[in-house]
């Protein structure tokens, strides 16, 4: 029993088995296109925290939300099961990583009922059954066969703690760490399985502008990722120094390169170029690391491409500019990636800032060639670029003949000129490497053969499962040797399995697909159903996976629309990114002991206080505080919600409607127009904020006089459905207190017609009114007023205000003179306008005066309520000139009989 006066733990029970009995939240195979709403589904640590509740309860709300308002909804869960931590889990814990998985998804299942959560539990997947990850398996074959998988030696990040390959989106930070463990991330060269992302780098980038109901920071971390730059690709001739003859004949010639090919973004810089930058794999560089000593040592010793400042060792060797014929410095640099455009480089130390700090380090020439663009008629001035480079456009110098061409059309003229040089774009992104050297994954259905190379493992021999787990070190499939042994599919010869397994971000790529049809035996997800039911209208997750998740799954998508039928080629409408739940300003954190257990808070307060009590904290976007004093606040507010109710259907008031019943009846329709505004908007604080000044109004309206008994329950019925979506389990209670036969998650929304602007409005009349008896009273001393008269002001000002703000003249006092029935106000007319002229920029409408009147006279019991003082609201004609002349739109005048 809570202090509130109601158990919290009766009340859920009684209602979540009520909703299992009724199969409620069951989305049958046949509805037409439903509201799909999906939370990212979680890895199954073991218990839920903080930042799961608060991700699940915004889905399973707005999913109940849309559900009342009359859609279809889907709303699946499942476990992204398979991953490192749970191998590493099962080595600690002398078990395996199966039984320990599923154990952590029976907690955390049973902790998800237990917040009410209205999941579709018949269309669960887990990633780590064989049924599921067969389908991993077909998809690799699919693409496989379309040419977007390869098999290639490549560098990879290694993580020496994990024992395996990282891809570049999971090394974080400066330091480079790997995300699970926070290990230094190592490079090693290894042999991997890539999937062909880059086939749809342009798609990938160019779409992003249609996805609108993504947050714009994510849209942004994508573009930044792919990061494709256009420029131009060009040669320079490559060879050793020429060197002195010693009379040994042909021996004696400098060695030939041939063309080396550079990427560069800003070919009109090309004469202030003054060495040249090879990257330490570049083959160049491989093959004078064989004969040249400084070279191998630069290269396996010093060069650190993570280093604060570049570095590099001289070859040489000298590079021919095509244009200026300059023969300039070759060096092997850390700087430059073999990844990034073509592994080579042309400097201009004069204007990139990485360059000068290297040509300042060897002591090279450093020379403008761009200058800032001048005034009409005036010459370039050639900048300081001694200390710093100059880094922007502007106009050519010391260029020869494109000298006084602006940096744009010298890009276009140089391309067109140089005969090796063409238009080129190369992006950030690279290829998915998805092998991981680690247990429990999705094996990869390859088998190596001596004769046939790798053999993709036949359709009908899949899935290829994962053998009994073996704790051993290093990755386990390597010791699991009758697993391993197996035959070619090709030639019959004998052959050894694939022991490498997928990233785990291939699983959650397309795991969204697989809830349409979770069942189906012969196909990845049913096509025509998906075609129907897909994209996901809403989803919801961290942003850490801007550049991860999000992007394979969108790249999977198109792979699927392109081979597969599936005719949407995005996967997630719209993407909310929720922020944090943090205790005293720091993200929760075991190892910060600043955790606080979901379960605790279920036990002590109940689901629905911990629901409403995160969803009031912030918008869903914002990291917000936990508060123990904010959680006893929403409980104290459910239990008296709970009181309300029932002291109502105890005994059922018999008051008249009347100006206050009215006032609450407007109040009730406004509260549910802005609560659906922000539901819908997922704007969920602010719908709850609103909803709780409702139940603050009735509760005032039941303190002030007897309630009107139709007024006073529509009130409370629309209460309990606003509140429905964030506390299920009370709101069930309560509507059944209230008579209704139907569950409240089957109910329908509350409906109002009115309009939001005028709502506003009237209720900023009222406030702002109450706000001014308040300072009369408190600045003139007045202990006990007798009487409050509210003057509204007459119509002739209300007309000057819409003159005021519609017109654009100078004389705005003029203008209004020239209406006679505004003339006639003499000097009142002249004083009000100059008043209006000086808030010109600041004025906007309000109500017409009928509707002030209507709605100061509907609120005037608040104002007796508060003062215990009679309140007359006053037409501008029944009113004392003395007070009316006080009176504007939007601000009546008060006067008060002290």
């Amino acid at each position: 029993m809570s202090d509130a006066g109601y158990d919290h733990a009766a009340v859920e029970r009684r209602w979540q088995e009520a909703w299992d009995e009724a199969d409620v939240y069951r989305t049958p195979d046949d509805v037409d296109d439903p509201t799909y709403v999906l939370g990212m589904y979680p890895y199954p640590s073991g218990k839920l925290h903080m930042g799961h509740v608060r991700n699940y309860t915004i889905t399973d709300a707005y999913a109940r939300f849309r559900r009342m308002q009359g859609d279809h909804v889907l709303h699946p869960m499942g476990w992204d099961a398979f991953g490192l931590p749970a191998e590493n889990a099962a080595k600690e814990r002398d078990t395996n990583p199966r039984d320990w998985t599923f154990d952590c998804i029976d907690t955390m299942r049973d902790q998800m009922e237990s917040m009410g959560f209205g999941y579709d539990w018949d269309r669960e997947i887990a990633t780590c059954v064989p049924e599921y990850y067969r389908w991993n398996q077909w998809l690799f074959e699919r693409f496989h066969e379309e040419g977007l998988v390869e098999r290639r030696d490549a560098e990879v990040n290694w993580c020496p703690h994990c024992e395996t390959v990282l891809a570049d989106e999971q090394v974080e930070g400066e330091a480079e760490l790997c995300w699970r463990c926070d290990t230094p991330v190592e490079t090693r060269e290894l042999e991997q399985w890539f999937l062909k992302i880059t086939e749809y780098a342009d798609e990938l980038l160019e779409a992003i502008d249609d996805l609108e109901g993504w947050p714009n920071s994510v849209r942004q971390m994508q573009r930044n990722w792919i990061g494709r730059q256009y420029g131009s690709e060009v040669d320079f001739e490559v060879s050793e120094a020429p060197r002195a003859s010693s009379g040994r004949g042909e021996g004696n010639e400098p060695r030939e390169y041939g063309p080396v090919t550079a990427f560069t973004t800003r070919i009109d810089t090309i004469h202030g170029a003054t060495f040249f930058a090879l990257a330490p794999d570049h083959p160049i560089s491989e093959e004078l690391a064989e004969e040249n000593e400084d070279v191998r040592r630069f290269i396996e010793e010093e060069a650190d491409p993570d280093g604060d400042e570049p570095n590099g060792v001289e070859t040489g060797l000298t590079a021919t500019n095509p244009v200026t014929g300059d023969e300039i410095p070759v060096f092997v640099a850390d700087f430059v990636l073999s990844d990034v455009g073509t592994g080579a480089l042309m400097a201009v130390p004069g204007h990139d800032e990485r360059d000068h700090a290297f040509a300042e380090k060897h002591d090279l020439d450093i020379v403008p060639v761009i200058a800032p663009e001048p005034e009409d008629g005036e010459e370039p001035q050639a900048p300081d670029v001694e200390d710093a480079a100059y880094t922007e456009d502007g106009v050519l110098i010391n260029s020869g003949d494109y000298s006084g061409l602006d940096s744009e059309t010298a890009r276009e003229r140089l391309t067109e000129d140089i005969d090796s040089a063409e238009e080129a774009k190369q992006y950030q992104l690279r290829d998915w490497g998805i092998s991981r050297q680690r247990y429990w994954g999705t094996p990869i259905p390859v088998v190596h053969c001596d004769d046939c190379g790798p053999v993709t493992v036949p359709e009908e021999d899949l899935p290829v499962e994962l053998p009994e787990f073996i704790n051993t070190t290093g990755n386990p499939l390597d010791a699991a040797e009758e697993w391993k042994e197996t035959t070619c599919p090709e030639c019959g010869a004998d052959a050894t399995r694939e022991t490498d397994t997928m990233d785990t971000f291939v699983d959650s790529s397309w795991y969204f697909l697989r809830y349409v049809s979770p069942g189906l035996e012969d196909a990845p997800f049913d096509r025509e159903r998906a075609n129907d039911w897909m994209p996901v209208d809403q989803y919801v997750g961290g942003i850490e996976h801007a550049v991860m998740h999000l992007l394979y799954s969108r790249f999977f998508t198109k792979v699927l629309a392109d081979h597969e039928g599936l005719e949407h080629r995005e996967p997630f409408e719209n993407l909310l990114a929720q922020g944090m739940v943090q205790l005293e300003g720091e993200k929760m954190s075991k190892s910060k002991g600043n955790v606080v257990s979901p379960q605790r808070i279920v036990e002590e307060y109940g689901a629905d206080t911990a629901r409403l009590f995160m969803m009031q904290a912030a918008q869903p976007e914002r990291d917000f505080d936990w508060s123990e004093e904010g959680v006893r606040s929403t409980n104290a507010f459910l239990g008296r919600l709970k009181e309300m109710i029932e002291d109502f259907t105890a005994e059922e008031p018999d008051g008249e409607y009347d100006a206050v019943a009215r006032y609450v009846e407007n109040e009730i329709e406004a509260t549910i127009a802005i609560a659906t505004d922000e539901y819908d908007d997922l704007t969920f604080n602010k719908a709850l904020r609103e909803t709780q000044d409702l139940v603050r109004t009735l509760r005032q309206y039941a303190e002030y006089a007897e309630p009107h008994a139709e007024t006073y329950e529509r009130g409370l019925s629309a209460v309990v459905r606003l509140l429905s979506p964030v506390a299920p389990h009370l709101t069930e209670e309560l509507y059944d207190r209230l008579g209704h036969d139907e569950f409240v998650v089957d109910a329908a929304w509350p409906t109002a017609t009115v309009d939001r602007d005028r709502v506003e409005k009237r209720r900023r009349l009222v406030e702002n009114t109450r706000e001014d008896v308040r300072d009369i009273i408190e600045v003139a001393g007045i202990e006990d007023p007798q009487a409050i008269d509210v003057v509204v002001a007459p119509d002739w000002k209300y007309d000057a205000l819409e003159i005021a703000i519609e017109s654009d003249a100078d004389n705005l006092i003029g203008e209004l003179m020239q209406e006679s029935h505004i003339r006639e106000q003499g000097d009142a007319a002249a004083d009000y306008g100059q008043d209006l002229q000086a808030e010109r920029e600041a004025l906007s409408m309000t109500l017409d005066p009928e509707e002030e009147h209507e709605a100061l006279e509907a609120a005037a019991w608040l104002l007796e309520r508060e003062f215990d003082a009679p309140v007359r609201v006053l037409r501008a004609d029944e009113a004392d000139e003395s007070v009316l002349k006080n009176a504007e739109p939007g601000r009546p005048a008060i006067e008060i009989e002290n």
